[in-house]
């Protein structure tokens, strides 16, 4: 009787490791640490290539050579599962070229870049918070990357700084460096991350409530078309030189190699030349080529205008071949003028990264649902926070969590961690190497700015996107004109605000109200995620939404935002 018993236990254990090691959603298999396992996945083929079909990854979708992956599906491999070393390599570097991003100087390059794999890492890790329910980061393969939306903030910022004379302008009214005001937009940000941290402990579904998409999608749709602004006036030669003088006659100044008039058909063209390289990868590209369209389109460009002569050297050349955070370093100072704009600015990033985590879930094969789908969103949001406060330190961007890199999940079947533990890690290796960083901040501004205008379009797509899943009620749709009308305002008329509230006094605490308020109200989308949260919470729903069926304005049934799910 005990001999059976033992074998039947010896069994049903193996019952339960042969289960475990297929369990996972995916084709590899979970990871063992003794010494063999690792010997033989370090020193065979079958861990260091595995069976993995490398030439479907790098095939043009042309005819004829395309036929044999016409109905291709590639396999998957889950959160946990091992996948060969080649493959762990090849898509961390494609899930961080997914991460760079438009940061035009030097240094920042090199900090974002840090920060950003740090930040990553630890979204993929996952950690439990002890005696807690609750957890840092995702256990996805998310990446975290700088967000966008601190630009309009900082550009503005600035601007009122060099109207107030804080911000130093040469005689003939060139716009010097400004490094307090860099100092003042981090101080401000570490004293106002905490809003986004506190917010992770707040259920993800009265989140949802207060801020619904209505709400996100016109954050998203504002961001991105004020931001395409920025990104053209870049395509044209600089924003310096948009209408400069001096050593700004030219573009992108006179001492270029090649200075020319802004909008001068040479610099228009080299932006042309990412745009037009981005939609024929797109149509004509292999998978992981179109997963990274943005950058190879980038990579024509800067291939371009080395070859035509518009690249200067002396940066690149002056640039430490290793270099790490804090080689350079602002004066930190908090500016009450930023309190505000920046408090609301990561409530939103608090919101807005839970639509990426879904996406970034549901394209991972896990659940969408329930405690732990509610418990990797706020893991999420509190490593953005977290992210946010060490890039604060850092010198760098605030981060968000970012959705960019599923589509590689998506055209490689990879939703392994590993792949993220080694994307973050050539993130940081490409924020050490200098020169990498140098090779950014002496970028042909046109080439820039036609890839910048790609991406920024793509913000806007999203909002668009996500906007396209609301029930578009009497309700909603007054919602939606009430706060695009004001945030296009914006966009369309800078500096309408101005004259509304002009102080002229000594106060100083009034003057920096007045620069508060103005900075509130000619951020686009600060404006419209006031006025949007605002009405949602005070008008009454329609009579038609209470009794559980939504119609449209005609009276017909419409689906609701659950029913339309995300795509």
């Amino acid at each position: 009787m005990e001999t059976t018993s033992s074998s039947e236990k010896i069994e049903q254990e193996q019952d339960v490791i042969q289960y475990a090691s297929s369990s996972n959603e995916g084709v590899g298999h979970q990871g063992n640490n003794n010494w063999g396992y690792l010997k033989h996945y370090f020193t065979s083929r079958e861990g260091w290539i595995g069976d993995y079909d490398y030439l479907y990854l790098i095939t043009p979708n042309i005819w004829p050579l395309n036929r044999r992956y016409k109905d291709h599906v590639a396999p998957f491999y889950g959160l946990n599962d091992e996948i060969p070393i080649f493959l762990t390599l090849l898509l961390g570097l494609q899930h961080a070229l997914t991460m760079i991003g438009s940061i035009i100087t030097q240094y920042l390059v090199s900090a974002a870049f840090i920060t950003t794999g740090i930040a990553t890492a630890l979204q993929v890790t996952r950690v439990h918070i002890t005696k807690t329910p609750f957890y840092i980061g995702t256990g996805l393969l998310s990446v975290v990357g700088p967000t966008f939306d601190i630009l309009p903030i900082a550009f503005n910022y600035t601007s009122m700084r060099y109207a107030n004379g804080t911000c130093p302008t040469a005689e003939n009214g060139t716009q010097l460096p400004c490094p307090d005001a860099w100092g003042a937009i981090l101080g401000s940000m570490l004293c106002t991350v905490w809003i986004q941290i506190a917010m992770s402990m707040v259920p993800p579904k009265t989140l949802n409530k207060i801020f619904p998409k209505i709400v996100t999608g016109s954050l998203l749709l504002l961001v991105g078309v004020y931001l395409i602004n920025s990104g053209m006036q870049n395509w044209g030669g600089s924003s310096n030189c948009n209408g400069g003088d001096g050593f700004y006659a030219l573009c992108p100044n006179i001492n270029a190699p090649k200075p020319l008039a802004w909008g001068d058909p040479k610099l228009i063209g080299l932006g042309f030349s990412v745009f037009v390289t981005v939609i024929i990868i797109e149509q004509f590209g292999s998978p992981i080529m179109k997963s990274a369209s943005i950058i190879l389109g980038l990579a024509v460009g800067c291939a371009i205008s080395g070859a035509t002569g518009y690249w200067s050297r002396e940066n690149i050349d002056a640039a430490p071949a290793i270099t790490f955070l804090w080689v350079h370093t602002f004066k930190l100072s908090v500016d009450g003028t930023l309190i505000l704009p920046l408090l609301i600015m990561f409530v939103c990033e608090a919101v807005s990264c839970m639509p990426d985590i879904l996406a970034t879930a549901e394209i991972s094969n896990v659940d969408i649902e329930g405690t732990q789908f509610n418990s990797r969103i706020q893991g999420g949001i509190l490593c953005d926070g977290l992210g946010s406060l060490v890039s604060a330190f850092g010198t760098g961007l605030p981060m968000v969590s970012q959705a960019g890199n599923n589509g590689v999940i998506s055209l490689t079947g990879c939703a392994s961690r590993r792949a993220g533990w080694c994307a973050s890690g050539f993130l940081i290796l490409m924020g050490m190497f200098g020169k990498f960083g140098a090779v950014f901040g002496s970028m042909p501004p046109s080439v820039l700015g036609g890839m910048q205008v790609f991406l920024y379009s793509t913000i806007a797509v999203a909002g668009i996107r996500v906007l396209g899943l609301i029930a578009w009620t009497r309700r909603n749709r007054f919602i939606l004109t009430a706060s695009l009308g004001i945030g296009f305002i914006d966009i369309v008329q800078p500096k309408w605000f101005n004259q509304i509230l002009d102080y002229s006094g000594s106060n100083v605490h009034l003057q920096g109200f007045e620069q508060g308020l103005n900075l509130i109200v000619e951020t686009p989308f600060i404006v419209a995620a006031v006025i949007g949260v605002f009405l949602n919470l005070v008008l009454p729903r329609d009579r038609s939404e209470m009794d559980g069926v939504v119609r449209d304005v005609s009276g017909r049934p419409v689906l609701e935002q659950t029913q339309l799910g995300e795509d």
